[in-house]
């Protein structure tokens, strides 16, 4: 079957460079990770890898660190460290 649709997406610079220097050392191109990724979701009839919510220490975690005002701040590593009794 001949190539005859388009994808189109936005995405962030950043995330398209990584993203495209992983296919290179795959050996892909971006369009051959698409096409990838595509055949798999058809295949699953879902996404090809777990998608879930985060649970509520997970979600408080994301909370706190998005609120950066709130996170605990260190004079130094060794402070840290003792925090984390390590």
């Amino acid at each position: 079957m001949g190539k005859t649709s388009t994808v189109s997406a936005r995405i962030d610079p950043e995330t398209k460079r990584k993203a495209e220097e992983t296919f290179r050392k795959l050996g892909l191109t971006a369009s051959q990770a698409i096409t990838l990724f595509y055949r798999q979701v058809a295949l699953r009839k879902g996404l090809p890898f777990p998608v879930e919510l985060p649970n509520e220490t997970t979600r408080k975690a994301l909370e706190e660190a998005r609120d950066r005002e709130r996170l605990p701040r260190f004079e130094s590593p060794e402070a840290l460290y003792e925090d984390l009794d390590i």
